[in-house]
């Protein structure tokens, strides 16, 4: 679990294919400083798991399902990335519940210069437009931001100088790609809705024991 706060920008030191998943290894002195076999790391917004890790870089497995919905086709060594550990409990939470499980990626459509803050429109996909909402949660990288606008096939977010200048958002142009997860509130009353909605879909939740009354 994490919260969408970058703690580093870090870079791909290596990306090794395999039919059905790859190996990437990342530098990333700050998450690794007390990292360990098996903790998670949030790279862009994908979490994976530690399988091994040096003085300034770790290596992780990435599946295919994750290489199919991600932007993590070909990374290439050099390239950016946002990384953040994975949340303790007595953590502030500054962003918002961020679980690292891609739905997919948004394109960049344009890009609209503020004096203080950038304003960037992105493609929204029909399957996950019902969960994007203006004023609500959406994270793009791995970073949490507030959808700002939003339309039938595209959302804005409005980033200000920090978020700029701490993660890669800051270098995306017209046609790059990022990561999108929505919220994971959104994503549970899409599904209680939906089953709410079937012809033969019962009671979702009864809390009542046979006999109490409340």
């Amino acid at each position: 679990m994490f919260t969408g706060i970058i703690e580093e920008l870090g870079e791909v030191v290596d990306w090794q294919p395999s039919p059905d998943a790859a190996r990437i290894t990342v530098r990333g002195p700050l998450v690794v400083s007390d990292a360990g076999h098996g903790d998670s790391i949030a790279v862009s917004g994908v979490c994976l798991t530690v399988i091994d890790r040096g003085d300034d870089w770790f290596t992780a497995d990435v599946m295919a399902e994750t290489i199919a919905l991600s932007t993590f086709k070909s990374p290439r060594p050099g390239d950016r990335v946002n990384l953040e550990r994975a949340l303790r409990a007595e953590d502030r939470l500054g962003g918002h519940i961020v679980q690292g499980h891609v739905d997919g990626t948004a394109t960049l459509l344009t890009v609209a210069e503020g004096e203080k803050w950038r304003v960037l429109r992105f493609t929204l996909d029909a399957e996950i437009a019902p969960l994007v909402a203006r004023k609500g949660s959406i994270t793009l990288d791995g970073v949490s931001l507030t959808v700002s606008a939003v339309g039938d096939d595209w959302f804005e977010v409005s980033l200000i100088p920090e978020t700029l200048a701490v993660t890669t958002l800051g270098s995306k142009v017209a046609g790059d790609r990022v990561n999108v997860e929505t919220d994971i509130l959104a994503r549970h009353v899409e599904r209680l809705v939906s089953i709410r909605g079937t012809a033969d879909a019962g009671p979702l939740l009864d809390h009542r024991e046979e006999g109490s009354e409340r």
